[in-house]
């Protein structure tokens, strides 16, 4: 555990609470784009160098994320506008996949599983395509992604508990 602690005294050396935010933010946003990431990671790191922003990583994280989904429901969108451009036909993709139907089925409230590592990101994407509607879209994705995050969080309570 020295080893540990040796670590993160180092690391508290060069890097300030603010610049850890930022980090937190950017690796959220990233994660939540086709990009692959892991901000789970940089948000525990985070909390156990500074336990007393908790709630900041969380809005933090949770912002970054909800934009990042946002910008992939976006390429999601953009890219059947362009792939029915490039074509010039309406796109019949949608009707074929079975998977695909099953999101169109489900609407709005299976993006509340967007947190799903590589499932999340597709479902976001695809949810994009078909055009669901956006501001439903991202509160069912907000949801998903606020509630892994307070796990994460009450977790990393528990265990910095016994440190």
């Amino acid at each position: 555990m020295g080893w540990f602690l040796a670590l993160q005294a180092w690391l508290q050396s060069w890097m300030g609470a603010e610049a850890g935010l930022w980090g937190l933010w950017l690796s959220a946003f990233l994660s939540a784009t086709v990009l692959p990431g892991s901000s789970e990671v940089v948000m525990a790191a985070l909390i156990t160098a500074y336990p007393d922003l908790l709630w900041q990583a969380f809005a933090v994280a949770l912002a970054g994320n909800l934009l990042g989904s946002a910008l992939t429901f976006g390429m999601g969108w953009a890219s059947k506008e362009g792939y029915e451009r490039f074509q010039g036909v309406q796109s019949r993709l949608q009707l074929e996949h079975p998977r695909v139907q099953q999101l169109r089925r489900r609407g709005p409230p299976a993006l509340v599983l967007a947190f799903l590592p590589l499932v999340g990101d597709a479902l976001v994407l695809a949810a994009g395509w078909l055009r669901m509607p956006v501001w439903q879209s991202l509160a069912w994705i907000a949801l998903g992604k606020a509630a892994r995050y307070a796990l994460l969080l009450a977790g990393l309570k528990g265990l910095l508990a016994f440190v």
